[in-house]
């Protein structure tokens, strides 16, 4: 059977319905349609009813879902230890959204070097819809990221707390936001905050979508924008940006995703090691929130949640 097959289906399984898996495959919804067509033609059994609402599993489906789970499973380990190269006795692949590598994803990376010299490391940086589809597929054995969707066979834990914070090129910046702010999408979580705080905010001239290289847009044309504290934390200690007094502060955890059941004895110790790192990045932006101003239970006020899939 190809492989592409039981992936689809479980796709479709965890989406609900045939456009959204098309959508988290990067494929036509025609060809998942095709690919469930050939999977039932070759099962000679119907695994999907489709309803207007969505895809329902039939009894047959049910019955093929563990078995569909334990081919790709099979698979995943398979590519896996073929992938270790020659030299090292295991291999680690781990992926960071782009915010948190300075801080907290590089100096894991130098760590797990040093601690351990037989894994062969790879390091990946993406969104994490990218991050999340490269675990999936068994590309990626650990990732940290933002408000990470919940995916069936993986295990997510907070590993700590990042904040968004009002920062400005010009020290006298209040929290108005005048024509200068820019509004930059760290997701839905932020953007309900965000309303919750400002009711009277309708939109700016310039909104990004992509908060890592907003800090150059807002630096270069001398704007405002949130960002989390630690990722422009060198530019608040070199003068550049400064917190704006008063601002409120939004929660934003950062997480880390793993399969638990991948069969390779490096995870839960670079888990533990991840660990220690992100409690030391942790402290640091506590002393980097007191000297803005800004108190814990004011940052954290507005609670987080985590963005479940479709």
């Amino acid at each position: 059977m190809d492989i592409e097959l039981a992936r689809t289906f479980l796709e479709v399984l965890t989406s609900g319905n045939f456009v959204n898996a098309s959508r988290r495959l990067h494929v036509t919804q025609s060809a998942v349609s095709l690919r469930i067509k050939r999977l039932e033609e070759e099962l000679g059994r119907e695994v999907f009813l489709r309803t207007k609402t969505g895809a329902e599993l039939t009894p047959a489906g049910q019955q093929f879902e563990r078995f569909a789970r334990s081919l790709l499973k099979v698979w995943e380990e398979a590519r896996y230890h073929v992938a270790v190269p020659e030299g090292f006795q295991d291999m680690l692949i781990i992926g960071s959204q782009y915010s948190l590598w300075p801080k907290l994803t590089m100096r894991w990376l130098r760590l797990l070097e040093r601690q351990f010299p037989h894994v062969s490391l790879r390091a990946e940086m993406g969104m994490p819809d990218r991050l999340l589809r490269m675990m999936l597929d068994g590309v990626l054995d650990i990732g940290i990221m933002y408000t990470p969707q919940l995916r069936p066979g993986l295990e997510v834990e907070v590993l700590m707390e990042d904040t968004l914070v009002l920062a400005s090129t010009n020290p006298n910046y209040d929290a108005n936001l005048d024509s200068d702010y820019v509004f930059i999408d760290w997701g839905p979580e932020f953007v309900q905050a965000h309303q919750m705080q400002y009711p009277e905010f309708r939109s700016t001239h310039v909104s990004l979508a992509l908060g890592t290289l907003a800090a150059r847009y807002v630096v270069e044309h001398q704007r405002a924008g949130y960002f989390p504290a630690r990722f422009i934390e060198d530019l608040i200690a070199n003068g550049t940006l400064h917190i704006v007094s008063g601002a409120p502060a939004f929660p934003f955890p950062v997480y880390t995703v793993w399969n638990p059941e991948k069969d390779t004895k490096i995870i839960a110790p670079a888990l533990k090691l991840l660990r220690r790192v992100a409690e030391k990045v942790d402290d640091d932006q506590v002393d980097l929130l007191e000297d803005a101003g800004i108190e814990e239970k004011e940052a954290f006020r507005l609670g987080t949640f985590l963005v479940e899939s479709e």
